[in-house]
């Protein structure tokens, strides 16, 4: 007789607990000594931080793949919630706005349409006034 310990992982399917225990001791880990090596100044800089944020997502993407548990869920959830509120509480939303496009950009594309409009009120008004003469 088999003992139950020794059955396959997936026979036990995800621990919530101990992933999230995993991710910590081995994710966060790794990334919080990522970020110690950068200047804290950089931190609110997606240019600078995007490669240990994706090493970070990927680490917790690949052990949630070995321990047989869904991905995402509420522990990668609540994870990288604490990691924002840790890392990135500073950082002002400015950098991830939608922005106008420059005037150069946008100038022609109010230009046009507010030139056609005359133009063709003109054509109407002109063609109108030249019917009424005609009959």
């Amino acid at each position: 007789m088999e003992h139950a310990l020794s059955a396959p992982s997936s026979a036990w399917g995800c621990s919530p607990s101990l992933y999230e225990e995993v991710i910590t001791d081995f994710c966060q880990t790794k990334f919080t000594l990522d970020m110690a090596d950068l200047d804290r100044g950089l931190w609110c800089s997606w240019a600078d931080t995007l490669q240990p944020y994706g090493e970070l997502t990927n680490c917790t993407f690949i052990i949630a793949l070995r321990m047989d548990c869904f991905w995402p869920n509420q522990v990668v959830d609540r994870f990288f919630i604490h990691i924002h509120q840790k890392y990135f509480h500073d950082c002002a939303l400015t950098g991830r706005l939608i922005h106008d496009p420059p005037i150069s950009i946008l100038g022609p594309f109010v230009a046009v349409p507010v030139l056609v409009t005359l133009l063709v009120t003109a054509l109407v008004v002109w063609r109108s006034k030249r019917s009424e003469g005609v009959l």
